[in-house]
């Protein structure tokens, strides 16, 4: 089992252990861009509360992803790897975007 599934089941078992919600994952998609929220206004206002906000926006998706049964390891692995063979264009404004 890799590090990280280990962690999704670590943060499910701890809403469990502390009676939170482990049911309604749009309520769980909610608060985690309520954190992502939080992160964004920490970077924005250069608050040293950014790693601990980017660790809670974490926790959510780590536990939305084990509350839905999703192994978010081999997910990004997969999505690295679809990224990475992507090829991209640039349009007039000199952003890259896919073909």
């Amino acid at each position: 089992m890799n590090e990280l599934k280990r962690l999704q089941e670590a943060v499910l078992d701890n809403k469990k252990k502390h009676g939170f919600n482990t049911t309604n994952v749009e309520q769980e998609f909610c608060y985690l861009y309520g954190e992502i929220a939080e992160a964004y206004d920490a970077y924005y206002k250069q608050k040293s509360s950014l790693p601990e906000e980017l660790a809670d926006a974490a926790i959510f998706l780590l536990g939305i992803s084990e509350i839905l049964g999703i192994d978010l390891y081999e997910e990004i692995i997969k999505k690295m790897k679809v990224n990475s063979e992507r090829v991209y264009k640039f349009n007039n404004n000199g952003k890259p975007v896919k073909e």
